[in-house]
């Protein structure tokens, strides 16, 4: 029975030692070959040159702005450098990709160890408890050899120090999986985020070559001809900056307004303003459909229609909203019953009850206002100020993890935004819609930048 023990031990240290030495194997293997890895190195030290040329130029033109040849030369260079970096991340994706096709298969052998040395574990505990069995009365009755039991319990002490050893080995081996799992996210993650700078950038590149075309017809004898062409653009900036901004529960501001505020914010909490604008811009869009009510019932939350008059039973939590609002009430000087905010969503069958263009309920504002106060500069903070609700709104998306920065950070953010805890269901439709948002958010501010 003993041998069988043993047999057993053996089994589990062959069985896992293997597999060990098959994953470190893998581990070392090497995602590219060394000819791919010196030529990509080579590649991208070479577009990296390029890119400091070119931003160099760039540099340099940046006084001849406004000049027909100061233009042109500056967006030659423009291009060329996006079209570098573009090249670079190409790259770099590629690097990820092989990495993550590695670390696939160091986590596939790091699985497999784990389930075969339980297997094997398991056969070993079966094996010992038929040891255990043995008692002293059956040798003292002589149907097992005296010296040999005490051998057997010697040899099975051994084993059971051993077994404590193996057991460290297989948490560690966890660990080790799970952090390789953790890397494996991180890397995809940060692939997504590459291919999604790539494609931001084509699309930058794309605006540029028509307005490289634009300036290219027109000959260094027609600077009148220029003159025209830089007036339309400086009037499409001032066009951009005093368009109306919808804004929900709120009236509407100048982008030019919308942008300051959000670039403001951006100093405090490290939030892309494209972001913060394209949820504002999803807030207002949601805002049409889902109406505005009055709190009514301080007791029960009821209350009624802003313009329908039409009862509504859950325009605001009781007990977790009524009480900052009104406190809220007395602060501001507002009737708490006479103020907009949102109704209740029928087909969520939740609560009502939010602020302003960022949409806080008034519980969550409470746990914000002194935050947004001081970064707005202010004694006291209103949800429905732009200025205000902004710098709420990019507190919260920094708290979520969006001044991270990067395409997966943003739609994550914007995910919870929406949806809290369930943001990785119900809230993907919303953040598909911010950030389809961002892009051309941020062509405006991209134009407004440079007119």
């Amino acid at each position: 029975m003993f041998r069988k023990v043993v047999w057993a031990f053996i089994l589990f240290v062959v069985v896992c030692g293997n597999s060990f030495a098959v994953s470190l194997h893998t581990a070392k293997a090497q995602d590219l070959t060394p000819e791919e890895r010196v030529a990509l190195q080579s590649q991208y030290d070479q577009l990296l040159k390029e890119i400091e040329v070119q931003q160099q130029i760039i540099k340099d033109t940046q006084a001849k702005k406004n000049t027909l040849q100061g233009d042109v030369t500056l967006l030659n260079a423009q291009i060329k450098a996006a079209q570098a970096q573009i090249d670079a991340k190409n790259i770099v994706i590629k690097q990820l990709a092989a990495q993550i096709v590695k670390k696939n298969a160091v986590i596939v052998h790091l699985s497999d160890r784990i389930t075969r040395g339980q297997e094997a574990l398991a056969s070993i505990l079966r094996q010992t408890q038929m040891l255990d069995d043995y008692s002293v009365v059956s040798v003292a009755f002589g149907s097992q050899d005296v010296s040999g039991f005490f051998s057997d319990l010697d040899a099975f002490s051994s084993i059971k120090t051993d077994l404590k050893t193996l057991f460290a080995d297989i948490r560690i081996t966890k660990v080790q999986t799970e952090k390789e799992k953790a890397d494996l996210a991180a890397k995809q993650n940060q692939t997504a985020d590459a291919k999604y700078v790539v494609e931001t950038t084509q699309k930058q590149i794309s605006s540029d070559k028509t307005q490289k075309q634009q300036l290219l017809s027109i000959t260094a004898n027609q600077e009148v001809e220029y003159k025209k062409v830089l007036a339309d653009r400086q009037a499409k900036a001032a066009a951009i900056r005093a368009a109306l901004f919808p804004l929900r529960d709120a009236s509407a501001i100048s982008f030019g307004d919308a942008l300051k505020y959000a670039q403001a914010a951006q100093n405090v909490t490290g939030v892309d303003p494209a972001l913060v604008l394209s949820i504002l811009t999803q807030e207002s869009n949601l805002g049409a459909n889902v109406g505005q009510c009055y709190l009514k019932n301080d007791a029960t939350g009821a209350g009624v229609g802003k313009n329908t008059g039409t009862a509504f039973a859950k325009v605001m939590s009781p007990t977790r909203d009524v009480q900052p609002f009104l406190a809220l009430g007395l602060q501001l000087g507002f009737d708490p019953h006479h103020q907009v905010v949102s109704c209740p969503i029928a087909s969520a069958g939740g609560w009502g009850g939010a602020m302003g263009p960022a949409q806080f309920i008034p519980s969550t504002w409470k746990s914000y206002a002194v935050r947004v106060a001081t970064g707005s500069g202010k004694s006291i903070a209103n949800p429905w100020d732009p200025k205000d609700a902004i710098m709420a709104m990019s507190l919260y998306l920094g708290d979520l993890g969006a001044d991270a920065g990067g395409y997966t950070a943003e739609h994550r953010a914007a995910a919870k935004y929406y949806a809290g805890g369930a943001w990785a269901g119900v809230g993907q439709t919303y953040a598909n819609q911010v950030m389809a948002k961002v892009s051309s958010i941020q062509s405006n501010i991209d134009f407004l930048a440079n007119n």
